[in-house]
């Protein structure tokens, strides 16, 4: 079946092809949750860089995963909104390796800047008194360049293992974006091994940031606990809500779509639609209805 190597030049999307009737719709629907996305992000990251009061390690964190966000989407959704639009839907080699790589890195930056965040709110509830001395603003932007170059490092790592070797007939890639997977399928090397090895790799890194972040909140959770008013208690978890709950979200959508055994049926398309647009959509909504110091800040 891969005797036929031939050297590609192109991949076809085939994405939405299978459903031509509904595909004015998702672009409609797509295209406003995409643009209500982005107002949302460009308003965290607007009003953390105005407001003085928001100079704050814990906006910090959170300008920066509005930032590698509105980049994730970036790299899916334009290119996503055009392919509706069109019958022909090719992305060349070399843009279908530049989408996943980036697509891997800002989601693998994602995740770690999510860790980061649960370990400031296990800072500053278990030990608030260093608090002050163990995360200041420097460490935070230390600790955010750290997330971007491990984002990236495991992304090009994953991308020069699927895109190592030559490609065979049909160029036919059955989803919507280059989803590792789907590409790795084309390879006409040993494309089982190569699958493996880059899942256990995205498997690793979720897991493995999942688990970090489930360690920082039972440290939080005890020490909360222990505190003896229902205020103290009620106010130190109004300041994890948010971001539990993205979590919540963003690692849901996320095994959804890596820890989906072969065979088991269903359309990665459409799998993969809550991970890279519902989740980015929802992300910057629960930052800002569920934080009082960003509503204050947009009032004023």
């Amino acid at each position: 079946m891969k005797a036929n190597q031939t050297v590609l030049k192109e991949f076809i999307l085939v994405g939405f092809s299978s459903y031509p009737h509904v595909r004015p719709f998702l672009f409609v629907l797509f295209f406003g949750l995409y643009l209500l996305t982005l107002t949302g992000n460009l308003a965290i990251l607007g009003l953390t860089w105005a407001d003085r009061s928001l100079h704050t390690p814990m906006y910090l964190f959170l300008r920066a995963l509005s930032f590698s966000e509105t980049c994730y989407t970036l790299t899916i959704i334009p290119k996503m909104l055009a392919d509706l639009l069109t019958e022909k839907r090719s992305i060349s080699v070399p843009g279908c390796g530049l989408q996943m790589c980036f697509f891997l890195g800002l989601g693998g930056t994602h995740c770690i800047i999510l860790t980061l965040m649960g370990y400031d709110r296990f800072l500053a509830i278990c030990h608030p008194l260093r608090y002050p001395l163990l995360m200041t603003n420097v460490v935070c932007g230390h600790l955010v360049v750290s997330a971007w170059a491990g984002g990236f490092l495991i992304s090009v790592t994953e991308t020069a293992l699927i895109f190592g070797g030559s490609f065979c007939t049909p160029n036919l890639i059955h989803h919507f974006f280059c989803h590792m997977r789907a590409v790795v399928r084309l390879s006409c090397l040993d494309s089982d091994l190569t699958e493996l090895l880059v899942t256990m790799i995205s498997v690793s890194g979720l897991t493995g940031t999942f688990l970090l972040i489930v360690t920082t909140y039972v440290f939080i959770l005890s020490t909360v606990f222990r505190i003896p008013s229902a205020e103290g208690k009620q106010k130190a978890f109004s300041t994890c809500a948010s971001h539990l709950t993205v979590v919540i979200v963003h690692f849901g959508f996320a095994a959804i779509v890596y820890l989906k055994p072969e065979g088991s049926g269903g359309d990665d398309t459409l799998i993969a639609v809550p991970y890279t647009v519902i989740t980015p959509f929802l992300s910057p909504l629960i930052f800002s209805l569920r934080n009082r110091d960003m509503k204050n800040a947009f009032r004023k």
